[in-house]
């Protein structure tokens, strides 16, 4: 998995940098399918703005927009927002499976016997 920092406006520390990497990755580990993630991160007067765009297998795509006063706090809400979005993407994906509708065969053959 790839996570790639962008800045506008403004330069990025280094403590910025792996502060962002550490939270975004300890999020998206937990996700198999997630195959890249683009951090902008922006800065406008007193307004820390950080987006994220994150994509993978199955044609995932989520995006996550937060803004702040403080640049950590926003890189906090941000992974806080992702993570709530691809466990509720996971959710549909596996609540979509129609397992309880199918018979086992033995069981047709059952009622059909008790038909006749």
């Amino acid at each position: 998995m790839t996570i790639n920092i962008t800045s506008r406006h403004a330069d990025i520390s280094d403590t910025q940098k792996t502060h962002v990497h550490a939270k975004l990755a300890a999020v998206l580990e937990a996700y198999p399918d997630v195959e890249y993630a683009h951090v902008i991160m922006d800065t406008q007067k007193f307004r820390h703005i950080i987006e994220v765009i994150v994509q993978g297998k199955h044609h995932l795509r989520i995006e996550a927009k937060e803004e702040s006063d403080d640049m950590y706090a926003s890189v906090d809400k941000v992974a806080d927002k992702v993570d709530r979005q691809l466990r509720c993407s996971r959710d549909k994906a596996v609540d979509h499976k129609r397992v309880k509708h199918r018979t086992k065969l033995a069981d047709f053959e059952q009622e059909l016997n008790h038909q006749v």
